[in-house]
């Protein structure tokens, strides 16, 4: 079952009574408050972002709105979209010359650059974003997701009879935060079924229709869950919407992480498949001398937690959202599967015994309790060996999320506690 909603915390459309709402009021309007100030300063704050609140045609606080009303950029990156895309809008015009220290020039050619095949443009951003997933998945992999003794139909001591349902719980995001080490984990839960590739319905392949999504996922038998994982739905803007439309009392499953170490991590994994990329220092600015971030950057506004939550809270409760901790997914693996079990009603079976620290990697790998092989460690995607960052690109990053950090923790009730990390180091 469900945990009852904290007391004093913001809900959706299934929150009950005036303090929920005017809770979500306040916290819209320190949002706005937040992207005020900091533009007004013009120094390490997202300058160019503005309010949800404050775009033409955006819904109150508490009503559902619409995909256009997502807050957009100032200054939006524009590749050319792929040429014979149905419906894909027309780039803009070319950016004027970059002013000192901005970070056109080489960065530029590479921004402009049309889209490689396997690269989506993410509905959220209000500009053409370069965001390649961890793996290209296709109608064929998805095909054989809950075909007997493939991985992607979870536990392959589960016999393979049973219907095929629509998932009750959703791991949503977020990317390079440890949504695969947690969708490993719970699959070794015998009352789980999961789809082990990322089926993107909620984002990409929508229109293919919910027939075509239940053909996606593995059989199950009465009692079992069916559950699915696909980090980019929690920052696309039209997923809290159709997810809602298609069973309102879905449980959502957040992996969040350090949204510098998450920044950096995702940049770190774009640099493995595109060596020629501009340097991290480079794509975190839109002007270095000035100190501006650019927030329309993906690997930048990923880590924005506050702004992406608002948008779900329109439509489901917080009591239905989970929020796991990418940080002590490593450090204390069985602790967090203990809340996520709990969260999905499950009996606490995914203990401790699962898991076994590997040292050269830097995370747990799992196992089964009973079995003397090897541990099964994710693969060399993960646990990659992150580039040098200048620290004072670091600094300025840091003080541009602190602000948003607090916002999400006054938001969901939970003190993940970066700052403090940070300053440990």
């Amino acid at each position: 079952m469900s945990p009852p909603a904290q007391p004093g915390l913001p809900g959706g459309r299934g929150s009950k009574g005036p303090p929920a709402r005017k809770l979500l009021c306040m916290c819209s309007l320190s949002l706005c408050l937040t992207y005020l100030c900091y533009s007004l300063m013009g120094g390490t704050g997202p300058a160019a972002l503005r309010s949800p609140a404050a775009l033409p045609g955006s819904a109150a606080p508490g009503a559902p709105r619409s995909p256009s009303a997502f807050p957009a950029t100032v200054a939006p990156r524009s590749p050319a979209s792929p040429s014979g895309s149905p419906g894909a809008p027309a780039a803009s015009a070319a950016p004027p010359p970059a002013s000192n220290g901005s970070r056109e020039g080489a960065a530029g050619t590479w921004l402009r650059a049309r889209l490689a095949p396997g690269e989506v443009i993410t509905a959220q951003s209000g500009a053409f974003e370069r965001d390649p997933q961890e793996s290209s998945t296709t109608d064929e992999e998805l095909s054989r997701a809950g075909s007997p003794g493939s991985r992607g139909g979870g536990s392959s001591t589960t016999p393979d009879y049973g219907e095929k349902r629509l998932p009750q719980a959703l791991i949503i995001g977020v990317k390079k935060g440890g949504t695969r080490a947690l969708l490993e984990a719970i699959r070794a839960h015998p009352d789980v079924r999961a789809v082990g590739t990322e089926p993107h319905f909620f984002d990409r392949n929508y229109e293919k229709g919910l027939e075509w999504y239940r053909n996606v996922m593995p059989k199950t038998l009465e009692g079992q869950i069916t559950m699915e994982k696909t980090p980019s739905y929690f920052v696309t803007n039209e997923a809290p919407r159709r997810i809602h439309s298609m069973a309102k009392d879905t449980k959502l499953i957040v992996v969040v992480r350090n949204p510098v170490t998450r920044a950096i991590s995702d940049y770190t994994q774009t640099l493995s498949k595109k060596p020629e990329i501009p340097t991290f220092e480079v794509l975190a600015f839109k002007n270095r001398t000035l100190g501006l971030i650019d927030a329309s950057w993906s690997a930048i506004r990923i880590g924005i937690y506050a702004l992406h939550l608002e948008n779900w809270l329109q439509y489901f409760p917080l009591s239905q959202i989970l929020f796991v901790s990418g940080e002590r997914l490593i450090t204390d693996p069985a602790g967090e599967m203990a809340k996520v079990q709990d969260f999905l009603g499950l009996k606490r079976i995914v203990t401790e015994k699962h898991f076994y620290f590997n040292k050269t990697k830097g995370f747990p790998c799992l196992k089964k309790p009973e079995d003397s092989s090897a541990p099964r460690c994710l693969g060399k995607s993960k646990g990659r060996t992150h580039p040098k960052i200048d620290p004072d690109v670091i600094h300025r990053l840091r003080k541009f999320y602190k602000p948003f950090n607090v916002m999400f923790y006054q938001m969901t009730g939970q003190d993940f506690q970066w700052e403090q990390e940070e300053s440990d180091k």
